[in-house]
């Protein structure tokens, strides 16, 4: 088989294989892949096909990073940070662990800093998995 063949095999199945992960990385290398194709189909030596593809290949991860590196979100904040919820009762007052009401649903909140007694409203301050951390300050 043909060096060309070879690597534009090489390249097209990396390409099939990207459209089932997603991630990009597949798709530069099969790029870079048929980049060596066009190369060989040229007739340059192994040795420059090994690096038209090094080359290409780095290039395309420094741009895939450069892209998901903008398109990401600095810091995603959660929305219900801020929100009150109501308390409906202690399950360890002496640990601050609490049931709490918010969004129509039940909570276990995780109860912090100073505490008014019979205070019945809270702000949330951080949420982890499925377990608030109150407090009776907002952030």
């Amino acid at each position: 088989m043909d060096m060309y063949l070879l690597w534009a095999v090489i390249g097209i199945v990396l390409i099939i294989v990207e459209m089932l992960t997603g991630s990009f990385y597949l798709l530069v290398l099969g790029v870079a892949a048929l980049c060596a194709a066009g190369a060989a189909w040229t007739g340059y030596s192994f040795w420059v096909q090994a690096v038209v593809t090094a080359a290409v290949a780095s290039a395309g991860v420094i741009l895939v990073k450069r892209f998901r590196g903008k398109s990401a979100p600095a810091s995603a904040q959660s929305l219900d940070l801020g929100q009150s919820v109501t308390l409906e009762t202690w399950i360890s007052e002496a640990d601050g662990v609490a049931r709490v009401s918010y969004r129509n649903a039940q909570w276990e909140a995780r109860v912090v800093g100073e505490r008014n007694p019979g205070s019945k409203v809270f702000y949330i301050q951080s949420v982890d998995g499925n377990t608030l951390t109150v407090s009776s300050q907002r952030p």
